[in-house]
C-alpha cells in the first residue's frame, strides 16, 4: 500500500501533469469568442479543456471544447459583475487570490521542470530497474475439462489413460464456457485460481493430467498442463504511463527537497505537527 507520502506525490502528479494550455506551433492565440469587450482565446479553451471534470473528460473533443467554451463565457460574465459589486477588494477574495497565485506557481513550475523534462531514455532506465526487483513467478499453461459428477470426471481420465485427445474430450464433454477452446486456460501464475484448482495444476509436470478428478465450487475438473515458464515482465509499452510516473514522482521530491533546503518550517499546529514530520522523514527516504 502507498505510504502517505507517496500519495500526495501521486496526487499533484494526476491533478498538474497534464494541465496547461495549448498553442498552435506558430504561437497563434485566435479569438474565439466576445462578451461584451472581453475576449475569449483559444488558449482559454485549452485550459478549460485540460481542467475539465474528470466525467466530462470522457466526453468526444467537441463536446469538450464547447463546455469549455460555454464555462469561459459564463466565467466572464459573473466576473465582471463580480468586480463591479467590489468582491475583488475584500479580504478574503485577496487571501484566496493569494493562494490560488502561488498554486499556479507551483503548477507551472512543476509542468516546466518535471512534466517536461522526462525523457524516453530515463523512462527505458527507470523501467529496466523496476523489471529488476520483480521476483522470478512460475506460469503454467494449462487445459482443463469441467463436469457436475465425480463420475464423469473419473471416466475422462480413463479415456485420456487410453490415448484419447484432451483438447478433443474438453470439446465433447466439458461443461465451462471455453470448451469451443479445447479447455484452453492460457498462461496463468499462482493466485489466479482457486485454491484448489491451483494446488493440483502448479503440482503437474509438464505434459502431465491430474489422475483424480479436482473438486472445486465449480464442479470436478481434468487438469492438463501443456507448459511451464518463468512469467515474462510486462512489456515497456504496456506500463509506460506508469513508469513515467515514478519517474515525475521521483524528479518533483528532488525539486522540492532543494526548494526547502535553508528554508525553516516549523508547523505551529500540534495536532498536525506530528503528522507532517513523519511526512517530511519519509520524503527523505
Amino acid at each position: 500500500m502507498l505510504n502517505r507520502q507517496k500519495m500526495l506525490v501521486a496526487a499533484v502528479v494526476a491533478a498538474f501533469g497534464l494541465s496547461g494550455a495549448a498553442y498552435a506551433a506558430d504561437g497563434a492565440d485566435p479569438v474565439v469568442a466576445k462578451v461584451g469587450d472581453q475576449e475569449i482565446h483559444q488558449s482559454d479553451i485549452d485550459l478549460g479543456v485540460a481542467n475539465l471534470d474528470p466525467q466530462l473528460a470522457q466526453l468526444p473533443d467537441d463536446q469538450k471544447k464547447l463546455a469549455a467554451l460555454s464555462a469561459a463565457i459564463d466565467v466572464k460574465a459573473i466576473a465582471k459583475v463580480a468586480q463591479t459589486d467590489g468582491i475583488e477588494n475584500t479580504d478574503e477574495f485577496k487571501k484566496r487570490l493569494a493562494f490560488l497565485r502561488e498554486r499556479e506557481l507551483h503548477n507551472a513550475y512543476f509542468r516546466k521542470y518535471v512534466v517536461n523534462t522526462v525523457t524516453d531514455d530515463e523512462i527505458k532506465a527507470r523501467y529496466d530497474a523496476e523489471i529488476k526487483k520483480i521476483p522470478p513467478q512460475e506460469e503454467i499453461h494449462a487445459r482443463h475439462i469441467l463436469v457436475k459428477t465425480e463420475d464423469e470426471a473419473k471416466a475422462i481420465i480413463k479415456d485420456l489413460d487410453a490415448g484419447k485427445d484432451f483438447a478433443e474430450l474438453a470439446k465433447a464433454k466439458s461443461s465451462d464456457p471455453n470448451k469451443s477452446e479445447g479447455g484452453d486456460l492460457g498462461y496463468f501464475g499462482k493466485g489466479r485460481m482457486v485454491k484448489e484448482f491451483e494446488d493440483a495444476a502448479f503440482a503437474l509436470k509438464k505434459g502431465e493430467y491430474t489422475k483424480t478428478p479436482v473438486k472445486t465450487q465449480f464442479g470436478f475438473h481434468v487438469i492438463k498442463v501443456e507448459d511451464t515458464r518463468m512469467a515474462p515482465p510486462p512489456a515497456l509499452d504496456q506500463v509506460k504511463d506508469q513508469i513515467r510516473q515514478l519517474v515525475m514522482r521521483d524528479k518533483y521530491l528532488a525539486l522540492l527537497t532543494k526548494a526547502k533546503e535553508g528554508t525553516k518550517v516549523d508547523v505551529l499546529d500540534e495536532n498536525l505537527k506530528k503528522g507532517y514530520e513523519e511526512i517530511s522523514k519519509e520524503q527523505q527516504q
